[in-house]
Formats: C-alpha cells, sequence, structure tokens
C-alpha cells in the first residue's frame, strides 16, 4: 500500500483516487530513499511506474501552502516532446489535490507562450534540452535556485547528441541538493561519465536485468528476401493477426512516410509519426491512436520512448532497432503493467547480424517464425561445421604435384606439339590452368 510511505496526506489522496493500490517494484525501492534526500541512479522496466517513483517524492518535498512563487525549484529534463507531455500529465495528476503547478518547455511549441509562462514562474519545469537552452540563451530562464534535478531516459538524451546541452543545463543548477537519473537500460560509457559527474554518492538501484525484461511479450523474427518482401509481411501481419492497436518501427522518416503511405492506400485506419512532423501533427497523431481514431502508428524511434497507449498489443520491426537498447525500449511500448504483448522484427540478410547480436546481449533467444503465405527462400545464413568451414562448400582436391583443382572440374586440354621429345616435367598449361606458357626449345641430348 502506498500509505506504507510518509507522503503528505493530500498526495496519498491523489493516490487513491487514481486507484493506485499496490506501488510497483521500483517505486518500493526508490520512493522511500528519494524521500530521504538521496542521490539516485535507477535502472527499471518501461512501464514499470519510474514516472511515479520521483514524481510523489518531489511532490512531497514541494508541498506546502499557496504562496507566490519566486523561483523553480525542480527541473526534469526528458529526451523527447511526447515524455515531456506525459510526464507533465502525471504531475499534474498527483499533484491535483495541492498548490504545486508546473510548466512545460519543448520544441514545436510558441517560444513566446512559453517565456510568459516562466515569468509565472513555476514550481516544477519539465522539457527538453534544446529548448531550454534556447530559453536560457534569451534570458527567459533562471535555474540557479533549482533544488532537485531529475534526468530521465538520459542515455537517449546523450544519444540523440544533447550531452553538451545537458551538461550546461545541469551546470545552471548551481544549488541543488538531489539529483535523481532514471533509465530504462544500463547506457554505455557516456552515461556512466556523467552519472560521475552529476551525481553525489549515488544510490544504485537496479530493478531489472536486461535479460528480464519485457517477460509478458512474446518476442518472434519473420525472416524476408528484401524489403518487398516485407512489405508482404507487414500487410499479411496486419491482416491476420489479432490486436487493438499497433507500432510499425522504422530507422529512417522516409520509410516511415512510405510505409504509412502505402497503408493509408489500402484503407487502413493509420498515422505517421517522425521528427520532421511539427508538433501539432505529432500530438494529433497520439491522441488519435490512444483515442482508437486509428490502429496503427507508423513510427521512427521519437516514439520509442515515453508512450503509454491502453490497448497497443503489438510492436511490429519493419527495420531492426541499432542498438539493443533501442530494442527494449520499442517492444516497451506493447506488454505494459503487466499485459500481454507481441513483438516481431522482420529480418534480411543484412538485418541478421544485429539481431544476433542484440539476441546476445538480452541474453535472449526469439522465437524462429514461419508465415507460409508469404514464405520467401532466406531462412537466415547457412550453417557452420566445427572446422568453421559453411556446409556445403566443396573441398579442392590436390593432385600428386600439389596442384589445387576443383572437385569434378576439367583439366584444361593440353595442345598437341610434334616433334619434341617427352618430358616428365614439362608443362604446356599454367598452373591456375588458364594461360598456355611458353614454348621452350628441347635441350639437347647429353653426351654418353
Amino acid at each position: 500500500m502506498f500509505s506504507q510511505f510518509a507522503l503528505h496526506e493530500r498526495l496519498l489522496k491523489a493516490v487513491a483516487e487514481l486507484k493506485f493500490v499496490e506501488p510497483t517494484p521500483v517505486q518500493a525501492a526508490a520512493i522511500p530513499l528519494a524521500l530521504q534526500g538521496r542521490d539516485l541512479r535507477v535502472t527499471a522496466q518501461t512501464g514499470s511506474g519510474k514516472t511515479a517513483a520521483f514524481v510523489l517524492p518531489i511532490l512531497h518535498r514541494l508541498i506546502g501552502p499557496a504562496k507566490v512563487r519566486v523561483s523553480i525549484k525542480t527541473l526534469i529534463l526528458l529526451p523527447t516532446r511526447e515524455l515531456a507531455q506525459q510526464t507533465l500529465k502525471e504531475v499534474e495528476r498527483f499533484s491535483q489535490f495541492t498548490f504545486i503547478k508546473s510548466g512545460l518547455i519543448t520544441g514545436g511549441e510558441d517560444f513566446k507562450v512559453q517565456a510568459a509562462m516562466l515569468r509565472k514562474v513555476p514550481d516544477i519545469l519539465i522539457g527538453t534540452p534544446g529548448r531550454m537552452i534556447e530559453q536560457l540563451n534569451a534570458g527567459n530562464l533562471d535555474l540557479k535556485e533549482v533544488e532537485v534535478l531529475v534526468l530521465d531516459e538520459a542515455d537517449r538524451m546523450l544519444d540523440m547528441g544533447f550531452a553538451d546541452d545537458v551538461q550546461r543545463l545541469v551546470a545552471e543548477c548551481v544549488n541543488r541538493q538531489q539529483t535523481m537519473l532514471f533509465s530504462a537500460t544500463t547506457g554505455g560509457s557516456t552515461l556512466r561519465d556523467m552519472v560521475a559527474k552529476v551525481l553525489n554518492n549515488p544510490e544504485h538501484l537496479q530493478v531489472n536485468n536486461v535479460s528480464d525484461l519485457n517477460a509478458t511479450t512474446r518476442q518472434q523474427i519473420v525472416t524476408a528476401d528484401h524489403n518487398v518482401h516485407k512489405e508482404q509481411i507487414l500487410n499479411w501481419l496486419l491482416a491476420n493477426e489479432t490486436y487493438q492497436k499497433a507500432i510499425v518501427f522504422t530507422n529512417t522518416r522516409a520509410a516511415a512516410d512510405r510505409i504509412y503511405g502505402r497503408l493509408v492506400a489500402q484503407d487502413y485506419k493509420a498515422f505517421v509519426l517522425h521528427g520532421e512532423k511539427d508538433q501539432k501533427d505529432r500530438k494529433l497523431a497520439i491522441d488519435r491512436l490512444k483515442a482508437g481514431g486509428v490502429k496503427i502508428l507508423v513510427a521512427t524511434d521519437v516514439a520509442a520512448r515515453g508512450l503509454d497507449v491502453d490497448g497497443l498489443d503489438m510492436v511490429i520491426n519493419f527495420d531492426m532497432p541499432r542498438s539493443g537498447d533501442e530494442y527494449v525500449h520499442r517492444i516497451g511500448r506493447t506488454g505494459r503493467a503487466g499485459n500481454d504483448g507481441l513483438a516481431i522484427s522482420l529480418i534480411c540478410h543484412g538485418d541478421w547480424n544485429l539481431m544476433s547480436s542484440i539476441e546476445r546481449y538480452l541474453k535472449q533467444s526469439f522465437e524462429r517464425r514461419t508465415i507460409k503465405e508469404v514464405k520467401g527462400t532466406y531462412t537466415g545464413p547457412k550453417k557452420v561445421k566445427a572446422s568453421g568451414k559453411a556446409v556445403g562448400v566443396k573441398k579442392k582436391k590436390v593432385d600428386a604435384k600439389g596442384d589445387k583443382k576443383k572437385a569434378g572440374a576439367k583439366s584444361p586440354t593440353k595442345r598437341k606439339i610434334t616433334n619434341r621429345p617427352k618430358t616428365d616435367n614439362l608443362s604446356l598449361v599454367s598452373k591456375d590452368g588458364m594461360a598456355p606458357l611458353k614454348r621452350r626449345k628441347p635441350e639437347a641430348p647429353a653426351a654418353e
């Protein structure tokens, strides 16, 4: 029960109103430490309730009587607009019985409207690094009184090239008293460097190992001969699988637009989401998917994090993601909160090694699936013997002279030469069996 935590009664009232009963493992592990003011580095499964794990302690810290706001007290940084918007909604839901106000700063929104909001000084500021830096450079943002800093999905922010922006914003929070970093993956060396720089004697909480993630999601691969064959498999899956809502992931915006166009031409209720879409279209795509106005969202990795949609029970990787972490986030859109999900990856010969490396990273073996209606010829690389030679490759024969010949190959025809003594060591054909050698004059017989 949430009542086990020393949370303010107004927050417990909000939790009860939202019908939250049992805290998730990440909430049970992180909330008590966060309430103590500890710096945290938390790794937990996507969809496990990480947002509430840092929002509730922050609200407990800020709660109090209504008063004039003179400074921003909490900064929450996130990699994408969609994740920032979802986090804002969570903050507003949990703070509904308090006087705490929050604000949102992301790209795609009116810059002057955001500046006006900043002049009202929200208690909690949520946003993406790029637009935060723009407001900072314009002199509209003051972070010197920030007490709590949260970096959510920090590994993704670094992957997107926000490392310098994040470091600058962290440096602006000169009086911060607590820093928390949450993510669904462990990240790489760049993230470890950031943890060392921004966290002070942190408590490390790894609620799930990577291999334990998405336990309720079936993970399958279907092999394909080429991209046109992939589209045929995709059409079959969307027409024959049982699902409420689905996301089709691609690696490029051009591929997303192409697939979206073909689905719409086949009268599918679909929408497309990627970084080139303006904020209005991006919001419309997500809202229509959540409301059930569309069943299929075609998207790049901009939708791989923070997107929480009820009834989303199938993810199709038209393109295999470029890393194990991105794969975890993509399939984490389904199978959330203990519900069943299905993740299917379409694999051409160029995707096989990447797929295998992700299997090794996750310490899992994906289910191999064959769809007889759209079966192709490619089924994966040829098996390899213990000797390291591929099965089915013919060995080369070696004759008595040490010349290598392919099995079954005919010897090159020798040209007949008249008036010439026979010699055992004279060859009229080069070793490669292609070009004739230059004739040699016969040697004079040796004197008796």
